[in-house]
Formats: structure tokens, sequence, C-alpha cells
């Protein structure tokens, strides 16, 4: 790994991990290994907690990649769940209300799904990031203030069905930047006269980089605390310089 100029390393992150713990792991490991203070380590796109898969961390003076990397394309393998909804559309929030799924075939969700591909507009969950009013939109989920989000325009250029074992689909998607796979799943429930939320995500890829180029977190410490260092000329030790 070239750590001292900067890295662009691709992670499977673990289930239960937020995109920011796998970057404070990291980035503490890094430190230790270059006995600096601090060090530049970012991540090219979020991954939900409950999500796992491909997230890009980059170190030191590749975190100036993060904007073009994170605007690549993504693609994942969802599992939903028909018949039921949850606030947060996954598994953060308990089921609120159960529909009648029994009526759906494999034809008719493959009915359904062209309305999703193409240039599309899309409501963000109320569980999410989205600022309003200069606060993330979950915050005033969590104390059960409504709040209304937008729709915002976003292409879905592959959906395909891998698997329908009613009342649990599996979806292939590919997606641009912004996609919240929560949120088809609720409008796919919605379009099949059902409900529907999501009990599995996993991205499989960001951009170029896909799943089988990643390696585990304990792989990438490895690495981190064993690959032999390359200093540039222009490098200093600590002390002198911290690199930014």
């Amino acid at each position: 790994m070239d750590l001292i100029s900067g890295e662009i390393i691709g992670i499977d992150k673990p289930l239960g991990w937020t995109s920011f713990d796998a970057v404070k792991r990291l980035r503490g490991a890094i430190q230790r290994r270059l006995h600096l203070r601090k060090f530049k380590v970012g991540h090219a796109g979020t991954l939900d907690p409950l999500a796992t898969g491909v997230l890009i961390i980059c170190t030191g003076r590749s975190t100036r990649e993060i904007e073009r990397l994170q605007s690549g394309s993504k693609e994942y393998v969802a599992d939903i769940q028909l018949g039921a909804t949850t606030p947060s559309f996954d598994l953060e929030t308990e089921i609120d209300a159960r529909y009648p799924w029994e009526h759906i075939s494999r034809e008719s969700v493959e009915e359904v799904l062209p309305r999703f591909r193409g240039k599309v507009m899309q409501v963000p969950p109320v569980f999410s990031a989205v600022k309003v009013d200069g606060k993330r939109a979950y915050k005033f989920a969590r104390k059960g203030e409504e709040v209304e989000l937008k729709a915002k325009p976003l292409e879905i250029s592959e959906l395909e069905i891998l698997s329908f074992e009613p009342p649990l689909l599996r979806l292939r998607i590919v997606c641009s930047k912004g996609t919240y796979i929560r949120a088809l799943a609720r409008d796919i429930g919605k379009a099949l006269e059902s409900g529907a939320h999501l009990v599995a995500l996993r991205r499989i890829r960001v951009g170029e980089m896909t799943i089988d180029k990643c390696l585990s977190l304990d792989q990438a410490m490895e690495k981190i605390a064993s690959d032999p260092l390359e200093f540039p000329e222009d490098y200093q030790m600590p002390g002198e310089k911290e690199i930014k």
C-alpha cells in the first residue's frame, strides 16, 4: 500500500458498521503506522449500517478523488420483503403495517419494474441524512416529527429479478448516485398494491470497484501493518511536517 502518497482501498463493509466506523478504524491504524497525529482518510459514498459490501476508502492525497469516485454508478443486490412496511423502509424500525401479498406473482412484479427503470423521481426516506432546514431528516423522524421531503431525480439503468420466493423478492439494481434502495422497496410495494421493506442489501460495485477487489477490514488492517512503506522524495518525518 502506498500510504504516504495516498491509497484507494476497497473495503467489504461488514453488517452493523457505519461507514464512519470503518474510516475511523483504518485512520487509526494508518496514524499508528506512520507515527502521525493527523492523517486524511475519507470514504466515497455512504453505506447504511444494515448494508454490506463495497465501501471505497481514500487516504492521504487520494482523498482528492472522493468526489469523482462517488459519482460513479452503484450496483446492489437487495432483498425486499413484501406484505409489510416499516417507518424506515428497512429493519432499523419495527413493522408498522401489514398488507396482503398473496396476489403478487413473478409476472406482476415484471409488469411494474419498468416504471422504475430509466430517469425517475424518488422521494428519499425520512430516516435519511437528507437535510431539512439545516438538520438531518432522521433527527426529525426519530423524534416522531413529521417532515416533508421533495422528490429528487435519479437514474436506475438496470433492474432485474434474481429470485422470487413469495413474499421475498431479490433484485439486482444498477443506479446513479443518490438512489435510496429502501425508497425503491417502498415504491415497488405500493406499485404491487401491497407494502414492502428492505431486509438485506449488499453493494457489489461502485464505479470500477467491484466486491471481488475488496478487502475485509481485518485484511486491510493487516496490510496497513505489514506492507513496506514507500517514501516519496519530498516526505518529511513526523515532527517536521504532518501529511495533509
